[in-house]
């Protein structure tokens, strides 16, 4: 959507508008039980592309896609007459990605959460190959030195 504050105010207004004409007057029993998400308006306030989520199934979307295409110029006159803007933008129903994008989202997350409870299964059992640290600490030069006189078979240094 642009940073025109009469665009977006526009497009609140044919939210609205499409909403209620869609719960009140539209009486296609294609229409599924419909939520306009949003709604955006070119700059120039000649379109405005409408999004919206269908609760249901892949039919219910199909039936309510059509519905809305038929619908379509019912609406733009609606919108036009409860506007006041001198030209009426054209109405584009697009159905809205985030259910789907939400669902998706969700699978990964289910997927990687049975991966790190196997992952943490593996680990409850498991050893170190090594140490426990398997860095080696500095060692003071002294001890070197009495490591090495042990050696040789001398007696450590006092």
């Amino acid at each position: 959507m642009t940073e025109n504050p009469r665009a977006r105010r526009l497009a609140g207004r044919i939210q609205q508008i499409v909403a209620t004409m869609l719960d009140t007057r539209v009486k296609d029993p294609r229409l599924g039980s419909v939520t306009v998400t949003e709604v955006r308006v070119t700059g120039d306030l000649q379109h405005a592309t409408i999004f919206y989520t269908v609760f249901g199934g892949d039919e219910d979307r199909e039936g309510t896609a059509a519905a809305l295409a038929s619908a379509t110029g019912m609406l733009r006159r609606e919108v036009g007459r409860q506007t006041g803007v001198r030209l009426t933008p054209t109405l584009e129903f697009v159905p809205d990605a985030v259910p789907e994008n939400a669902r998706a989202i969700e699978d990964l997350l289910v997927t990687a959460r049975s991966r790190d409870e196997e992952l943490a299964r593996t680990k409850e059992g498991a050893a170190y190959a090594g140490e426990a640290d398997p860095y080696r600490a500095p060692r003071d030069e002294d001890e070197d030195l009495d490591e090495d006189d042990q050696e040789d078979g001398a007696e450590p240094r006092a």
